[in-house]
């Protein structure tokens, strides 16, 4: 009974000094905060007084968790593009300093997503699961540690893989005027890298909400949402998002190409881009330039733009390739954005409104297109092909302008506008349905042999088609070279042809059946094969026997 108060006050003691002990080591550490204050909202800015220590392109916060970029670093005051919704802003609320730059969420998680430039979710599939972030404003990879476009980057398209190749680490411009199909030759691309182990990035910057919902309506469709992720602004954005969005689909798409693989990245478009910084640059009162554009606008590009490239194999051997679209008013590919992306990239491809509207699709027009990297992304056996049809096209472009005035052509010359025409007839492709290799060189082959040339123009979709079946019987071994750098041989090109030569003898005229009395034949002999391949009952009403032979009609006539 009487130990009891003397342990009970040692436990009390104790206890006490543990606590002193803790009291005199605890140090308190204070953070400080640079706080801020708003002067003025405007459509998709603020100007900020106060946070002296603030960097450029510094993340601010606001009340209500809305993000900004310090943009204008002035002395008196700061310029902050906003990036979210600012209605409930007001003059002389708080802005805090984050002491951070603008990053993104990225990682394997993000395949098959839909989401905003600030990485929130917009497919309501709950919040993306990965805690990896990558700047959005990244330098781009030294000369050094690059490596040539040797691969192709197969499109699907026969015009583009065959005449206008892109490899795997170039930028290649799509452009031509609005409503010319140049989404639809990006999302074709997307589809046909389904099973290439490529992952796609598509970048909608201000595009409509109707227009966006049905590229991901395709693309889920067609199942290559499994290896594609989707960065949207919509039209009804802040501009300071859709200045941003193409800054964080690259951050992404590096994050895959700095780990070794195949990157595809789409910028749709960036004729908005440019407009949305121009718009920003005004409110801030940036002097303007040229058709009002702020001058550092080529350089917002360039810098995007030298972030696609193929890297060394020490690097991982990764790549990324972009296609940026440009809209161009009244054919003009010489104005100011245009000639820019034109100069930044390794090629452009022009879509022709006139083409789109004589139902020539995809518009390419060649003549005005090109690929500077060429045949060096592009397999031998496209090359051994390409160049012959890409003269012969170009002949028949030249010639045909003059066959329409109704001038009297010689042989030769028809047989040069009737191959174009068939040229023309088999880089026609339906929209959304990209064509394997096999099939592609066996119909390129086809053309290059001539064995089109005897089919009726009407026909040449289904005889095309019927090549293209006829493709899946190319011996495994001979496919297999397909994706080597060997050359085709001779064999090899007498097997293709035999090959599509048998599929298109049901396309073929028939031959006269009947035998003719030489006064039937005699005409048909001094008409020349011009008559000869006109079908039978038109020559039955235009020739008809009699005891003579009758004078050559005149070419006027049989047309």
């Amino acid at each position: 009974m009487i130990t009891a108060p003397e342990s009970l006050q040692s436990v009390f003691d104790r206890a006490f000094a543990g606590i002193s002990q803790v009291r005199e080591a605890f140090t308190p550490q204070l953070t400080p905060r640079e706080v801020g204050t708003i002067i003025s909202v405007a459509t998709g800015i603020a100007k900020v007084s106060g946070l002296p220590s603030v960097g450029f392109e510094e993340l601010v916060k606001f009340p209500g968790d809305v993000l900004g970029i310090a943009f204008n670093v002035d002395e008196d005051e700061i310029g902050v593009v906003l990036l979210g919704e600012y209605w409930h802003l007001h003059a002389g609320e708080e802005v805090e300093r984050t002491g951070r730059v603008m990053d993104v969420v990225v990682g394997d998680e993000l395949l098959g997503r839909v989401i905003d430039p600030l990485g929130r979710p917009l497919d309501g599939k709950g919040p993306v699961a990965t805690s990896k972030r990558l700047p959005i404003e990244r330098p781009a990879a030294p000369i050094m540690d690059r490596a040539p476009v040797t691969v192709p980057l197969q499109t699907g398209l026969t015009v583009i893989d065959a005449l206008i190749p892109i490899g795997r680490g170039q930028r290649e411009l799509i452009l031509g005027d609005r409503q010319t199909g140049k989404t639809a030759i990006a999302i074709d691309t997307i589809l046909n890298q389904r099973g290439q182990n490529v992952v796609c990035v598509y970048c909608a910057i201000g595009q409509r909400a109707s227009a966006v919902a049905k590229t991901i309506a395709v693309l889920r469709e067609k199942g290559a949402m499994d290896h594609t992720i989707v960065v949207v602004t919509e039209g009804n954005d802040p501009p300071g998002l859709a200045y941003i969005a193409p800054y964080a689909a690259t951050s992404i798409a590096e994050h895959f190409m700095e780990a070794g693989r195949d990157v595809l990245i789409v910028y749709d478009d960036l004729t908005q881009h440019a407009r949305a910084y121009r718009e920003l640059s005004l409110l801030l009162r940036r002097p303007p330039g040229r058709e009002a554009f702020p001058g550092d606008i080529f350089y917002i590009h360039s810098r995007l733009l030298e972030r696609a490239t193929h890297l060394r194999p020490e690097l991982g051997g990764g790549s990324l390739t972009a296609l940026p679209i440009i809209e161009t008013e009244a054919q003009n590919i010489s104005a100011y954005i245009p000639t820019n992306l034109i100069s930044i990239t390794d090629g452009q491809i022009y879509l022709s409104p006139s083409l789109f509207e004589l139902g020539v699709l995809p518009a390419v027009d060649v003549g005005r297109s090109v690929s500077r990297v060429g045949g060096k992304a592009q397999r031998a056996a496209y090359r051994a092909v390409a160049g012959d049809l890409k003269l012969a096209y170009a002949q028949f472009e030249e010639l045909e302008t003059f066959a329409r005035f109704g001038a009297r052509l010689d042989e030769d010359t028809r047989k040069i506008i009737e191959h174009g025409q068939r040229i023309r007839a088999c880089l026609k492709q339906s929209e959304f349905a990209p064509v394997s290799v096999p099939g592609q060189i066996a119909v390129l082959l086809a053309l290059t042999a001539e064995l089109f040339d005897r089919v009726p123009i009407d026909q040449m979709a289904d005889a095309e088609h019927a090549v293209q079946e006829a493709a899946a019987n190319i011996p495994a071994e001979l496919t297999e070279r397909f994706n080597t750098a060997d050359k085709l041989s001779d064999e090899d090109r007498a097997a293709i042809v035999e090959i599509a030569r048998n599929a298109l003898i049901r396309f073929q005229p028939k031959p006269e059946s009947k035998p003719q009395s030489k006064a039937e034949s005699e005409p048909e002999a001094k008409a020349g094969p011009e008559l000869q391949r006109e079908s039978k009952p038109v020559a039955q009403t235009e020739v008809k026997p009699k005891p003579k032979p009758t004078p050559k009609p005149a070419p006027k006539e049989q047309s």
